[in-house]
């Protein structure tokens, strides 16, 4: 597994990780049903707070990525709620576009870019 943290970022450290998990997921570098470190474990690893570790697992579980289990740990379990997950995308996908549309970014260069980013998970 492996995390790149960026300490000097602005973005908090467990929305970094949670990131990270989330693009292993969907770059197939984790599989659905496969463990995922301990909360120890990955903490000590990436040299963050357990905490931290936990506050990403936690938010993953509410996002439909991974189960908590006491005897497991984190699993990779993919909610198939479409619905949630499109209600989800428009959400975020509104406020991105806002900043497009801030910056003067057109229709175009964002369904080109949508494109190309898209295309690294076929």
């Amino acid at each position: 597994m492996l995390i790149e943290i960026d300490f000097d970022s602005e973005e908090a450290l467990y929305i970094q990780l949670r990131n990270q998990i989330v693009l292993g997921i969907a770059t197939n570098q984790y599989q659905e049903g496969e463990s995922l470190p301990s909360v120890r474990q990955l903490a000590e690893r990436i040299g963050i707070n357990m905490h931290t570790v936990n506050k990403a697992y936690h938010v993953l579980r509410q996002e439909g990525f991974i189960r908590l289990d006491r005897r497991n740990g984190a699993v990779v379990f993919l909610e198939a709620d479409k619905a949630r997950a499109i209600q989800e995308l428009q959400e975020a996908l509104r406020v991105a576009l806002a900043r497009a549309v801030c910056k003067d970014i057109s229709r175009e260069e964002v369904h080109q870019a949508v494109d190309q980013i898209f295309d690294e998970y076929e």
